[in-house]
């Protein structure tokens, strides 16, 4: 069957592709890399790619022979939709989140992958070394000196609205195929963003149905399409996604895994800045205008703008954290936020 987003993305440009001869060959190409980049064939050699080529059955049994005995944590949707894991009518979540044996999704799965009544079924973000004995070692990207999150989504038919994540990632099919949709960072406001309180994985995600986009009620969606990329990627294949680039992910296949990598380039004790937005809103969204200008200013000066001029004039050992943070300032200024926040 078609898909009903096949004319509209038909024509949309394609990630660019690029050849990578060793992991040092990587490495620089992701040092410098600020765009979506494919490589092809990147995790061909892969162990779980190779029982996947074989059958999905074979990949769910591979899983299954390293697994630890410990719940995992799945989401399951509603039958007789396409696998869209979004908000209902109330902006309630339309999936329902429960704990499992991997073991008895995967029975479930291997009698009744291809019904065509089968409810959308996701294990999203499982961290791999937590999960999973030996499958790591045998299937990893070597990534230099990074020291990535490695997780793995396995899943059925489904659809991610798009949303954006903090680090860098690089997404590796291992099983069936993946559809992503890019857009650059700064195309937030043409992508009509939820709540941010209220989503379905801790980021806010975008409002539109890429597969019925309604551009009545969102016009500038077309000015996003301006600026979108589209990869499709089959087992064996990887997609970098640069930090905070915004991707809509669909799972093709009747059985899709990916496996993907995430790493920050600032200092492991700082904080997030998603939490920072949050203190904002609690803070300054709401004050008079008048206020919010200075307030702007002031996180002008102090975060974005930040130059010499802001500490020229206090002595070296009294600047404390209009410093370059280190460890400890990062840890004094994190327990006087804690200490402010619990008043």
């Amino acid at each position: 069957m078609a898909d009903p987003s096949d004319d509209i993305f038909a024509d949309l440009p394609r990630v660019p592709e690029r050849e990578v001869a060793d992991a040092a060959a990587l490495d620089a190409m992701l040092q410098t890399a600020d765009r979506p980049f494919v490589v092809r064939g990147l995790v061909a050699d892969w162990p779980l790619v190779q029982a996947g080529l074989r059958s999905a059955k074979d990949a769910r049994r591979y899983l299954l022979d390293h697994r630890r005995d410990r719940p995992f944590t799945v989401s399951v949707g509603a039958g007789g939709g396409d696998g869209r894991l979004f908000y209902d009518d109330a902006m309630a979540m339309n999936f329902a989140t429960v704990q499992t044996r991997l073991d008895e999704v995967f029975a479930h799965l291997d009698v009744n992958e291809n019904a065509p009544d089968l409810r959308p079924i996701y294990f999203a973000s499982i961290d791999v070394l937590g999960y999973f004995d030996g499958l790591h070692e045998a299937n990893h990207v070597d990534l230099g000196d990074r020291a990535p999150l490695a997780s793995i989504w396995m899943g059925t038919r489904t659809r991610i609205a798009a949303h954006n994540d903090v680090p860098d990632n690089l997404a590796c099919v291992a099983v069936g195929r993946r559809r992503f949709t890019l857009f650059p960072r700064e195309q937030f406001r043409n992508l009509y963003l939820g709540p941010i309180d209220n989503t379905p994985a801790g980021r806010a995600v975008s409002m539109v149905d890429f597969h019925a986009p309604d551009f009545d009620a969102h016009p500038r969606f077309r000015d996003a399409l301006e600026h979108a990329q589209v990869a499709e990627l089959d087992a064996g294949d990887a997609l970098y996604v640069p930090a905070m680039w915004w991707h809509h992910v669909e799972g093709l296949a009747a059985f899709n895994i990916l496996v993907n990598y995430w790493w920050r380039t600032a200092a492991p004790w700082m904080g997030q800045p998603q939490d920072a937005l949050n203190h904002a809103i609690l803070a300054v969204r709401d004050l008079p205008e008048d206020q919010k200008r200075h307030w702007r200013d002031m996180f002008d000066h102090y975060v974005f703008d930040n130059d010499d001029s802001v500490t020229a004039h206090i002595p070296g050992p009294a600047r404390s954290i209009l410093d370059r943070l280190t460890p400890e300032s990062a840890g004094r200024l994190r327990a006087f936020l804690l200490r402010s926040l619990s008043r």
